[in-house]
């Protein structure tokens, strides 16, 4: 049995069997599933944006689709900061924020640290 107080007094309340703060707690937590799987959309940081403007890196969303299907399989392989290999551009990104930090062409890639992931994508 539950109670409330009212105008301090205990007052016994009917138990209906169903607890509603369960229920909002669980549809936030639906919700909160839901957008997070059909949030696959891909950032890409300022830092990014400003080095493929400079080495003149353009992304079609055929392309985008790609690199986002790369950060899946990375993602369920446990990457976190990874080398992203597509065509003939390299991107360092963030798995988990699903987002591409910076880029550069594949005859600037040298010495890479920081990664724990690689994937080259077809």
């Amino acid at each position: 049995m539950t109670f409330r107080i009212d105008r301090r007094h205990l007052l016994p309340t009917q138990n209906t069997g169903v607890n509603k703060s369960n229920n909002i707690t669980t549809d936030f937590k639906k919700v909160l599933d839901d957008t997070l799987k059909t949030n696959t959309s891909i950032k890409i940081s300022g830092h990014a944006q400003q080095r493929m403007v400079e080495r003149g890196i353009r992304l079609q969303e055929q392309d985008m689709n790609l690199i986002s299907n790369g950060m899946d399989k990375l993602e369920a392989k446990g990457g976190k900061e990874s080398l992203m290999l597509y065509k003939d551009m390299a991107f360092i990104a963030s798995v988990e924020n699903r987002t591409i930090i910076t880029a550069m062409g594949n005859s600037e890639i040298d010495t890479v640290t920081n990664i724990d992931s690689a994937i080259i994508i077809k």
